[in-house]
């Protein structure tokens, strides 16, 4: 696979994100304007959930508007977790990006993330359902493997590794070890890569990975996503220079 096509392949499974402190409405709008490139769209464009509404009205037509909920610090408090995901739904989000509690994890509470993961998958309803498992935070391949496994059962429609707000995020190492749980579970579940991820080189080795793993078709928006606010412009940059 050459970089032009996986650049191009790359931009319709991003989720065009902005997570920031500082945003505004005229920020979210130019990151809504972003989404629309000279390729085709991006798969969706994620926002806090105050800027749902600014990327409603200004998302081009078929992106999908994500938001994230217990976010970045992956608390255990159902009640407060559940009004997020409610309050978001309602203001027009199609996907909610949940964080396990992955601090409960470590410390070996399992029964606290299954309750947390199933009432996220309730409170979604059918809408898209990603949980962050913070692969950086659980350092070890076999937690890593065992979050992945929990949040296949609990009915989440994509692992995704980071936060984007933690020392270590997404590294092909995290994410090598989340798509062969999704293999072993007859590639049902979707995988999302975040954080730290800037350049098609970057981007580019989790597609790669993915196909080696899971096969050539299985990397398409309904199951494969890279999260990202900066790699877009060096995607678009790849495909205009040609190589």
């Amino acid at each position: 696979m050459n970089n032009v096509s996986a650049a191009k392949r790359l931009i319709r499974s991003l989720d065009l994100t902005s997570l920031n402190v500082g945003d505004t409405k005229a920020a979210i709008t130019e990151l809504c304007r972003r989404a629309a490139t000279p390729v085709g769209n991006t798969a969706a464009v994620c926002v806090y959930a105050p800027f749902v509404p600014t990327a409603l009205k200004t998302a081009p037509q078929g992106v999908k508007i994500a938001t994230v909920v217990n976010f970045p610090d992956g608390g255990y408090d159902l009640k407060t977790t559940e009004h997020e995901i409610k309050k978001a739904l309602k203001a027009g989000a199609d996907e909610i990006d949940a964080v396990l509690p992955y601090k409960n994890l470590l410390a070996g509470e399992e029964e606290t993330c299954r309750t947390f993961l199933l009432m996220c998958r309730n409170a979604c309803l059918s809408h898209t359902l990603k949980i962050i498992i913070e692969s950086g935070e659980l350092k070890s391949t076999s937690l890593i493997k065992k979050a992945s496994q929990m949040v296949i059962d609990a009915g989440a429609d994509f692992i995704k590794t980071s936060t984007g707000k933690t020392k270590v995020s997404a590294t092909p190492e995290a994410a090598n070890a989340i798509l062969e749980v999704i293999k072993a579970n007859d590639g049902k579940v979707g995988f999302k890569a975040s954080g730290g991820i800037k350049t098609t080189e970057d981007a580019k080795k989790y597609l790669v990975l993915a196909e080696a793993i899971l096969g050539a078709g299985w990397p398409a928006p309904d199951k494969f996503r890279i999260g990202a606010s900066s790699v877009l412009a060096d995607l678009l940059k790849t495909i205009e220079q040609g190589y």
